[in-house]
């Protein structure tokens, strides 16, 4: 089983060095951390995260600024805030940028892990049954649009025949490269249109172009992923 990588970005030592162990703890998981913005940056163009953890105040950024830039990169990943305010005002308004949950200083341990691993079941639905399409993640990519979805998986729909005949040719033709370009390609517009399911198969056909079970399913999910899109039309 391949780890499970987390970004924990907190400028105050004392608090980084908890949280990085508190996270640690939890079987499977590495972390990477940063101090500020720019570390941050630094690690998500050199790293794949399975999910953020961002203090609300950074010495270069706010947690709002973090967050919009690492989107640029990564608009699938899920992030948490973390934050020692408590104005609603302010809680609303990480809210609002996107932050799935925030999570007020000091916090539990066992508090930590059970946000985190809501986090990562909400990414990885496909271990645990999930919807082919999760409509809450597509509104937090594309900030509460609900045209836009629709607009972004019309389009998602009507190239995915295309993009996923190009991946299983490259698969087929045991060209590891070009099938990771592609399968590189269809990842954001994944995380775009809420099809997380999917995502998840481009990710383990990603990380192992040759093994047939990983083509299988994700031949499967685009599959279901057009059944569905047929269903609802």
């Amino acid at each position: 089983m391949n780890p499970i990588r987390l970004l924990l970005v907190e400028d105050d030592a004392v608090s980084r060095g908890f949280l990085t162990l508190a996270l640690q703890s939890m079987p499977g998981t590495v972390v990477d951390t940063a101090n500020n913005a720019a570390q941050a940056l630094a690690h998500a163009r050199e790293g794949s995260h399975a999910l953020w953890l961002l203090d609300a105040n950074l010495p270069d950024a706010s947690g709002e600024q973090l967050l919009a830039a690492l989107r640029e990169l990564r608009p699938d990943v899920p992030a948490l805030c973390l934050t020692a305010e408590m104005e609603a005002e302010r809680l609303d308004r990480l809210r609002a940028a996107g932050f799935v949950e925030v999570l007020q200083k000091p916090l539990a341990i066992a508090t930590l892990h059970a946000s985190v691993r809501r986090m990562l079941g909400k990414q990885h639905p496909a271990a645990e049954g999930g919807m082919v399409w999760d409509d809450a993640q597509a509104l937090r990519a594309l900030g509460g649009n609900v045209a836009a979805m629709q607009a972004m998986r019309g389009l998602f729909i009507a190239e995915l025949p295309i993009q996923s005949a190009a991946i299983l040719r490259a698969v087929a033709a045991g060209d590891a490269d070009a099938t990771r370009a592609e399968l590189h390609r269809l990842k954001a517009s994944c995380g775009f249109v809420g099809s997380l399911r999917l995502l998840d198969a481009v990710r383990a056909l990603a990380d192992a172009p040759g093994d047939p079970r990983c083509a299988e399913r994700f031949r499967a999910e685009v599959v279901a992923v057009l059944d569905a899109a047929q269903s609802r039309s």
